[in-house]
């Protein structure tokens, strides 16, 4: 997830105060010069880099640091003096101030779109609680500790805590596409007391209640913070959370207390400072400017020299013309002459090519948005240069670092197969969901399950069909007669999709039931805890009791996470796992869903500690994480699920062809190897007539080091990066090609490194899978460090964000962060790679 790259524990100091402006207006903090300024910050924002007063001296002050603008200003001081000129200075003056007025003129065309965003931005209307009532104000009237009403479609202003809505136990329905790229609707959902409790706009007026939580931060999907009123300590977290970007979808009415507000807020802590980016080209005329103006003072040293020469021989020859040098020497004449040779040699760099390049660059990002071969028909988007000095980079591309789903495939999901107690079950992907969130029947021929499920006498069918139906985060919307389903990503939805086409309907969820309908029965079952997702647990699970008070567990995850937690090997498991890498030949995408039951006793027992935890302000996400990995243990497998995810169209073209041109691929996906492996064939980044180098494989190389592999899948199931580690194989792999007995483990992690990535990069193709976000990103953070290579990033998901902010370098946009506006070129479907 976004956030920062190692981010130190959280201060909890920040107090926020309902309805109490006056309170928070006066906090102060110290500031630069023994200066203060005010803790909490302003909503209104500023993007701009420049105002009226500073763009003139900030836009010179950049401008200045390219290297031939300030040799241009050197010869033009030469020109000034009678002694030496050659042309009156002011020829020389102005095409200088042609190319700086081009550049400048450039950069004031993208201010003035970002002051006009700004104005925008923080003249959007909302309601803001003043007295007993709420007033229609702009955004920048809104402060820390105000409560907010926000209606259905508008966006919220400010990272409020959520105190209660129109819906059922205060559900909020939530959009982030301008966040994290998810057009899919996530839930928020607001406390039991305030959803009770704050019932009308008096209620609302009255409230006084405090947030402690941590100091404003980049973590998007992070929020720890406890909300203390009337006497009593309630825990809150990221699901209580709106953060300002966010649209409210589906909810008539909501309100928020506001605890970041403007630059506080996590979204502006995300966007950075903007920063010109120096191209590799921009870099090398620098230094060749260096070089040329030395190589340009030797010459008119050398040529000042020989002239003194001259003249004191010419002198001494012609004794006659005495009188007409008795007010100059030889040695006076090598020095006028050697600034007079500089500047006839000055045009050695010329200053019309500088012009020429910078008209170069703003028609050629014409042409990129004009060309119709780039347009993307199907959602009505074409390319678009968001920079204009960044198009030369995309001829000195080495490396592409491209992510899988969404990327090289559709995002398409297609429920294809399972296997459930020992028996696939396969050609039945009924639903298939896309991402405009639409999902239609496609195939039913498989009748051996359909029967399976209507006879109803296999209870493990049963509690997997009940898994699909329980365990996710989907909401359940109602238009007119249809039920229509929500989800935070396809696959969930593809899953819940293909529960409702066998008999188990997800129908609607509350803040603590789901209700279900299993065989046209209706069941409501009581959620105990929810035990979220995320990148580092690759599982989540939903604790139930159902309507005849047995508790139990319901977990789907990556293989990788569940067989390690099983009670034991089954009589199944083998034939599982063998049908888990026959759907991975398959290029599927799997899970493995597995259940438990709990007696009362262990459950109070857990539920005790777990209520703890959730109010601790220290250390909170590590005891929950210790709790989850408690509760998750001693499983019994039920099944496995495949899903399909189609490539993109275009895709193997395109990967010959940036093959053809020298440029390396490599993929980065949290996929299991088999599975990256088949897609690797299937786009032809791998080939048949390649040598494949995997993990097991490995160790052959420390007796041939000579030799240079083709492709390398590279898998890092047992061993994650971390911080000054590689890729750390079991044995030592990498000590053995690298290190040599060096001791230093400084010295070790950098030998470490740089062996890793002198093997990838002799590889024509590199896939690692079974990666985290922060895998992703200290990947490209090596190849920049060890190879000083241009490289390009493409993605389209916030698992991606950290992979592109290492790189400060091009990138390309799939679908999103336009909130961010981290992104150098848009453009939707890969087959349009090979045109840029």
């Amino acid at each position: 997830g976004t956030g920062d790259p190692a981010p130190s524990p959280p201060a909890f100091t920040w107090e926020v105060q309902a309805n109490n402006r006056a309170h928070h207006e006066q906090l102060r903090k110290k500031s630069a010069f023994c200066l203060s300024k005010k803790k909490y910050a302003g909503n209104a924002i500023k993007t701009a880099k420049y105002n009226a007063l500073t763009f003139l001296p900030l836009n010179l002050y950049e401008q200045f640091h390219r290297m031939a603008n300030i040799y241009f200003v050197f010869v033009i001081l030469l020109q000034t003096f009678p002694e030496i000129s050659t042309l009156p200075w002011y020829t020389l003056l102005f095409p200088l101030s042609c190319l700086l007025t081009i550049r400048a003129l450039r950069d004031l065309m993208d201010d003035i779109g970002r002051h006009q965003s700004d104005r925008n931005i923080n003249s959007r209307p909302c309601e803001i609680l003043s007295g007993e009532s709420f007033r229609w104000q702009k955004w920048r009237d809104v402060c820390v500790g105000d409560i907010v009403r926000l209606h259905k479609d508008s966006l919220v202003p400010a990272d409020m805590l959520l105190l209660c809505s129109s819906e059922p136990s205060s559900l909020c329905y939530v959009e982030t596409s301008d966040i994290d790229g998810e057009t899919n609707l996530k839930f928020r959902q607001a406390l039991l007391v305030t959803h009770q409790e704050l019932t009308s706009e008096e209620s609302l007026a009255a409230f006084d209640g405090k947030v402690t939580c941590e100091e404003p931060n980049s973590r998007m999907h992070s929020f720890t913070g406890v909300l203390q009123w009337r006497g009593e300590t309630h825990a809150l977290d990221g699901e209580r959370i709106l953060l300002r970007g966010c649209k409210l979808r589906n909810t008539d009415t909501c309100y928020g207390l506001v605890i970041y507000a403007g630059f506080d807020s996590k979204i502006m802590r995300n966007c950075g400072k903007i920063k010109r980016k120096k191209t590799k080209l921009d870099r090398m005329m620098d230094r060749l400017v260096v070089i040329i103006f030395l190589v340009l003072l030797a010459t008119s040293l050398c040529l000042a020299i020989a002239s003194g020469f001259w003249a004191k021989m010419f002198q001494e020859k012609h004794s006659y013309l005495a009188a007409l040098y008795k007010h100059t020497t030889p040695a006076k004449q090598a020095f006028f002459s050697f600034w007079g040779f500089t500047i006839l040699l000055s045009v050695i760099i010329p200053m019309s090519m500088y012009i020429t390049f910078e008209f170069i660059y703003l028609v050629n990002s014409f042409f990129i948005n004009w060309d119709l071969e780039m347009y993307y028909a199907v959602k009505d988007i074409p390319a678009k240069a968001r920079s204009t000095s960044l198009n030369d980079q995309l001829g000195q591309v080495e490396y592409i670092f491209s992510d899988k789903t969404g990327t090289l495939t559709q995002n398409i999901m297609s429920f294809k197969k399972c296997c459930v107690n020992g028996t696939i079950y396969g050609k039945f992907w009924w639903w298939q969901v896309g991402r405009d969130c639409s999902w239609k029947m496609l195939d039913s021929n498989n009748v051996g399950l359909r029967e399976a499920v209507q006879q109803n006498n296999d209870p493990v069918l049963r509690e997997f069909l009940r898994l699909l139906a329980l365990c996710h985060t989907v909401m359940v919307e109602e238009r007119g007669d249809q039920l229509v389903y929500q989800a935070a990503s396809p696959d969930e939805e593809a899953l819940v999709l293909a529960a409702r086409s066998l008999g188990y309907v997800f129908l609607s969820r509350t803040q603590d039931t789901i209700t279900i309908s299993e065989m046209g029965v209706k069941r409501t079952y009581q959620v105990l805890a929810m035990l979220d997702f995320n990148s580092d647990r690759k599982r989540m699970s939903v604790l139930v009791r159902d309507p005849q008070g047995t508790i139990r567990l319901y977990t789907k995850g990556a293989d990788t996470v569940i067989l390690e937690r099983l009670r034991g090997r089954g009589p199944n498991q083998d034939f599982t796992e063998r049908a888990l890498d026959h759907f991975a030949e398959e290029t599927l995408r799997t899970l493995c869903l597995a259940s438990k039951e709990l007696s009362e006793a262990e459950y109070d027992e857990w539920s005790r500690r777990h209520r703890m935890a959730n109010i601790l302000l220290q250390g909170r996400a590590c005891e929950l994480d210790r709790l989850y990995e408690e509760m998750e243990q001693d499983l019994e497998l039920l099944g496995v699920t495949a899903i399909e995810d189609k490539l993109q169209e275009g895709v193997p073209e395109t990967i010959q062809l940036l093959k053809l041109g020298n440029i390396k691929v490599w993929v980065l996906t949290g996929d299991k190897q088999e599975t990256a492996m088949n897609v690797g064939y299937a786009c032809k980044l791998l080939t048949d007539d390649m040598e494949i180098l995997e993990e097991k494989e490995t160790p052959s190389l420390s007796t041939s080091p000579g030799v240079r592999f083709q492709p390398c899948v590279l898998s890092p199931k047992d061993t994650i990066l971390q911080t000054g580690e590689v890729l750390q194989k079991k044995g030592r792999l990498w000590q053995q090609l690298a290190c040599h007995g060096t001791t230093d483990p400084q010295e070790q992690g950098s030998l470490v490194e740089k062996a890793f990535v002198d093997l990838a990069t002799s590889c024509q193709a590199v896939i690692c899978c079974r990666v985290t976000p922060k895998q992703k990103a200290l990947i490209v953070q090596l190849v920049k460090k060890h190879k000083k290579a241009t490289t390009l990033a493409i993605g389209d998901g916030a698992n991606d964000v950290n992979m592109i902010k290492i790189l400060g370098a091009p990138w390309l946009r799939c679908s999103w962060l336009l909130a961010l506006g981290l992104w150098d070129w848009e453009k939707c479907p890969q087959r349009h790679w090979q045109l840029l």
